[in-house]
């Protein structure tokens, strides 16, 4: 969610806040934001489809820090969208806006997108870091507050809303959060940080009720609501002056004694005949500002997710359980209950179709197992896409299963009992490949090959050698990087990977980051990243049948991808590369013959 004028507003204002040492306490964090404010606070290049190694280490590095300083931090992610879908429109409006910015990255303008997998690497780095975190069955914000009302402990998010609910404990905005200034005391460690205090906010409004503040969200426009109902209103309180409807509106509500005084007053403002359904709209947008029944202290003490809207949906306890443990992304969650889902759009070529088209084999693989209708059945799933330069709504039909995924009174509930060699067939004959030519493959690349082999079959215009190659080489590069920074795995290793890491980092030193933005390799690797996106969802929601690749460890390296393209078009002796190590030079030729036999 999100009010908008209100972040500039209150950041403008240091007397809102307070400043907060934060040190031996319970830490609840709104997960979406902190992906996305690590994500842009390490990313040098947005253009390249993303550098997914240094996020994968600020998230490492922000979460020591927590921990140095006796932070236990829990995070909540976002889930799927409500089964009422209010939130449609804005989200097609967000969706044309990231279009938008990356159209004017394909360009060489500035701005910046979030790359494909960014999330997929979040949730695999808080794994990694051993951080609690729980993937809620729609929106995070109530079951947030709720938490950390439970725990009597501040919030830590970027979104507005914050400002809005209730919080025991205080609302910590990310931008105010030194976690890179950790300092000593004599209290120990802590990290300076600025809590806003709603009731200054009040006062500063005169006799402002902390209760009217859901309406003010509400009145002015939230992610629910369209803000073109109450312009007339907007129009008479909005005073003169920077952020004057944010102070207009709040000031006029200051003249209230309880929400439904004032709601009351916001209606007289609204047509006779709207009046009734604008009411309605009212009083359900601001239960969206009271904290959740959801009882995540449960989960995080039992795992157990326990959510009435999730129960009510039928879906077998198996999924929801995978679900809300972020086993299963929430595309799976939206194609199951709304049977439709939003593409992301990456800085491609505008020119083309969209990249995601040379992962619709799998995607239409994916919608079959979820909806499992019998034959004849409408098995369509409605996908929100770009369309040359804008986003479209259009409906892709599921494939068709073969046994025992079509067999009468096959559910989803059974899917767990199918044998696991049943489950990887249907994996691998839906990206193209058999188990027989992965055998010499190591098992964490696996799925990676398999679907590279896809997208060489799928992707539309073809790929090049020069594009395989240069994607084999950045894998062959991820590789070298993991086993010389992971001490339990350089034993186990030949001295020559050592050697071949330090050429590696001089090449990369000496050869800096051309300008050049070539966007027909661009456009290739995008669709590299949508076929691995929808082969890691198969492969969740088929249990893993394959061993599921760490992105953080420099799987993907857009900058590096695309420095090593070029090359290989200039320069044909970067496939050397790593000649000095014997063990690396190998795995590139298997991983090569591979792809292309």
């Amino acid at each position: 969610m999100g009010v908008p004028g209100l972040t500039g507003f209150v950041g403008e204002r240091g007397a809102f806040f307070s400043e907060l040492r934060v040190r031996d306490t319970k830490l609840v964090i709104d997960g979406s934001s902190l992906c996305y404010h690590l994500f842009f606070s390490s990313a040098a290049d947005f253009r390249r489809g993303g550098d997914y190694g240094p996020f994968a280490d600020a998230a490492g590095d922000f979460f020591a820090v927590l921990r140095a300083c006796g932070v236990a931090a829990f995070v909540v992610l976002d889930g799927g969208r409500e089964a009422a879908d209010r939130k449609l429109g804005t989200l097609r409006e967000r969706a044309a806006e990231r279009l938008r910015r990356a159209q004017g990255l394909s360009r060489g303008d500035g701005g910046c997108v979030l790359p494909l997998l960014a999330r997929h690497v979040f949730v695999q780095a808080l794994r990694k870091a051993a951080v609690p975190f729980v993937q809620c069955w729609a929106e995070a914000d109530r079951e947030v507050a709720a938490l950390a009302n439970r725990w009597g402990c501040p919030v830590l998010s970027l979104d507005s809303d914050f400002f809005i609910f209730e919080l025991v404990g205080g609302y910590c905005p990310l931008s105010t959060f030194g976690w890179r200034d950790a300092r000593g005391g004599r209290l120990g460690r802590y990290i300076p940080a600025r809590r806003f205090e709603a009731d200054s906010f009040c006062r500063h409004f005169g006799c402002l009720r902390r209760s009217l503040l859901p309406l003010f969200a509400v009145v002015s426009g939230n992610d629910y609501v369209d803000v073109a109902v109450f312009e007339e209103l907007l129009g008479k309180v909005r005073l003169p002056g920077k952020h004057g409807r944010v102070r207009g509106l709040l000031g006029w509500l200051a003249g209230f004694t309880a929400p439904e005084e004032a709601v009351d007053a916001v209606l007289k403002h609204v047509g006779r005949r709207r009046r009734d359904e604008v009411r309605e709209l009212l009083l359900r947008a601001l239960q969206d500002y009271a904290p959740s029944d959801v009882n995540l202290e449960e989960f995080f003490q039992e795992g157990c997710y326990h959510c009435q809207e999730a129960e009510a949906s039928g879906l077998p306890p198996w999924l929801l359980g995978a679900f809300a443990k972020g086993e299963l992304a929430p595309l799976i969650r939206n194609v199951l209950t709304l049977r439709s889902t939003f593409l992301h759009v990456q800085v491609e070529d505008m020119r083309r179709p969209s990249a995601h088209g040379a992962a619709l084999p799998i995607r239409r693989v994916l919608y079959a197992l979820l909806l499992l209708t019998p034959p004849g059945a409408d098995s369509a799933v409605c996908e929100f896409n770009r369309v040359q330069k804008s986003i479209k709504k259009t409906f892709v039909q599921a494939a068709s299963l073969p046994a025992p995924f079509c067999s009468d009174g096959f559910a989803l509930d059974k899917l767990v009992e199918v044998p696991v060699s049943c489950r990887q067939l249907l994996l691998l004959e839906t990206l193209g490949v058999k188990m027989s030519l992965l055998e010499s493959v190591p098992a964490h690349l696996q799925l990676p090959v398999a679907v590279t082999c896809c997208w060489t079959r799928c992707s539309e215009p073809k790929v090049s050698l020069h594009h395989l190659k240069a994607l084999l080489l950045m894998i062959v590069s991820g590789e070298l990087h993991r086993i010389t920074n992971d001490p339990d795995l350089t034993v186990l290793h030949p001295e020559d990977n050592g050697i071949a890491y330090n050429e590696f980092l001089k090449w990369k030193g000496e050869k800096l980051q051309s300008k050049d933005f070539d966007l027909d390799a661009a456009h290739g690797f995008c669709q590299w990243q949508c076929c691995l996106e929808m082969g890691l969802y198969l492969n969740q929601l088929l249990c893993s049948p394959l061993p599921e690749p760490d992105l953080a460890s420099r799987l993907y390296c857009g900058t590096r991808v695309h420095r090593l393209y070029q090359e290989l078009k200039s320069t044909p002796s970067v496939e050397n590369l790593f000649s000095s190590s014997p063990e690396m030079t190998e795995l590139y030729q298997v991983l090569f013959n591979t792809v292309t036999s």
